[in-house]
Formats: structure tokens, sequence, C-alpha cells
């Protein structure tokens, strides 16, 4: 776990996304500074980024059942303490990586917005924010499994 136990937190997510933003606008305006344009985004990327956070939520649903005491459906792989723990580390990795996303596409969305006026930039900047609303999905889908996952002080052992 990280942080001493206490997990990944909005603070950490914060300073996450800052640094990496500071860092990817001071390279992304030295290289369109350059004469070369900005890297490519696409529809396809933001879709992918949504269906990773779904996929995160839903990954973490049997083991807030299995914390609140409900009866495993019938078929299912039955909960282990080794399952709930790698789901709880998916979490605090998709958190931290929705993080670092949206870090780097915030840059890309600050570089492009001097020159919105332009169609095609326009055009590119819908595609970013598109993706900076997938990063952020991706960063709350992770708290949340995490926050799934926490035991209460009196259920430890």
């Amino acid at each position: 776990m990280v942080n001493a136990g206490r997990g990944v937190t909005l603070a950490l997510v914060g300073t996450v996304a800052a640094v990496v933003a500071l860092v990817a606008f001071a390279g992304l305006r030295f290289w369109v500074g350059g004469g070369h344009s900005g890297p490519e985004v696409s529809w396809g990327g933001a879709v992918l980024l949504l269906c990773m956070a779904v996929g995160v939520y839903v990954l973490g649903l049997p083991v807030r059942r299995y914390l609140l005491g409900r009866p495993n459906a019938r078929g299912r792989r039955p909960m282990t303490a080794l399952r709930a723990w790698r789901t709880l580390v998916l979490a605090q990795a998709a958190a931290l990586t929705g993080a670092a996303a949206s870090g780097w596409y915030l840059a890309q969305g600050l570089v492009l917005l001097p020159n919105l006026d332009v169609p095609t930039v326009r055009s590119q900047g819908l595609r970013v924010l598109a993706l900076l609303v997938g990063a952020v999905a991706i960063v709350v889908a992770g708290l949340l499994v995490q926050r799934m996952c926490r035991l209460d002080d009196d259920d430890g052992p």
C-alpha cells in the first residue's frame, strides 16, 4: 500500500498530475516552438481510457460485495485475500497512472489553447479534452475501488 497504509490520496494524485503537467508543458512548448507539430491524439484513445476506467471499477465490485458480507453468486470464483489485495494494487496503480495521463493531456491542451480559433487545432483540442476526461475517469475509478477495498479499523485482527 502506498503512503504508510493510507493508500493513494487526492494530494498524491494532484501532485503527480501537476508535476507531469509542468514537465510536459515545458517540453511541448519547446518542441512546438521549434517548428514541430504536437503529438496526434485520437478518439479511440478516449474510448480506451473510459473502458479501462469501467474495467477497474467492475473488478472492484466483488471485493465490495465480499466486505459487505453478501454471498458469492453461484459459478463465481470465491474471494481470497490475495485476489482482494491484487484488486487494491490495481486500483492504486490505475489512480496514479490516470493522474500522470491527466497531467500529460492537460499540458497538451494548454499548448493548444492559444490557437483554438484554427479549426484543425480546435478539433485536436476536443480530442485532447476527451482524453483528459478519460484519464480523470481512471483516477476516479481507482480511488473508488481503493475505497471499496478499505477495511474499517475494527475489522482487523
